[in-house]
């Protein structure tokens, strides 16, 4: 598939680069600042541009099959998200591209007690406000009328490998039999991809966790 992906240069994106690269797509990464994507590939094209510009997302989504994000904003600048959820989904509602999977946050999955985990008191006050945006972020998607799907992680994310064993839920969190939710980014990563190639939560939230 032709695919254009944001956010490319985090640790999400940066796994998710390396899964799509791997099922040989064709992979556009949409970046502010093109040095800081080293990557060589023939099936990747690094370009500039600006997630939070509707015209830009526009012009670097034009003709793919898919769009991908997996920004994360800055400490500090957690309202970005939503702003960029609402320049995603103007940008490709121009553009016309078919498909728009977007990485965003655990803390609005519900748990066991009933409630969001970013509602419980062991969720961490200074995480608060990125949960929220993420939230936020989220129901903006979710009004919108694009072919969209959203892929929340499990409540801890780990930079680490593909293994190819997980199991995928909706809106409630996935914990191991410790009562654990945890996951790498390199599953994460195959799980968005399993997605976008077997479309299967159109228009709805999916999670992961082992």
């Amino acid at each position: 598939m032709n695919i254009t992906i944001f956010g490319a240069t985090g640790t999400v994106g940066q796994a998710v680069l390396k899964e799509a690269l791997s099922r040989e797509h064709e992979v556009t990464a949409v970046v502010r600042d093109v040095s800081r994507l080293t990557d060589k590939h023939e099936r990747l094209h690094v370009v500039q541009g600006d997630i939070l510009d509707p015209a830009s997302v526009e012009k670097h989504t034009k003709g793919r099959e898919a769009v991908i994000s997996a920004y994360g904003p800055k400490f500090g600048s957690e309202e970005e998200l939503v702003e960029a959820a609402r320049s995603l989904v103007e940008g490709v509602r121009r553009s016309g591209a078919k498909r728009l999977l977007v990485i965003g946050g655990a803390g609005s999955l519900i748990t066991d007690e009933g409630v969001p985990l970013m509602d419980t008191p062991a969720f961490p006050a200074e995480v608060y406000p990125l949960a929220k945006a993420h939230a936020d972020a989220f129901e903006i998607y979710s009004q919108s009328e694009l072919e969209w799907s959203y892929l929340s992680p499990a409540a801890v994310l780990e930079d680490g490998r593909r293994s190819g064993n997980f199991r995928i839920g909706i809106d409630r969190l996935i914990t191991d039999e410790l009562g654990v939710s945890r996951i790498t980014t390199g599953d994460l990563a195959a799980a968005l991809m399993d997605e976008m190639e077997d479309p299967y939560f159109v228009a709805s939230r999916f999670t992961a966790a082992y």
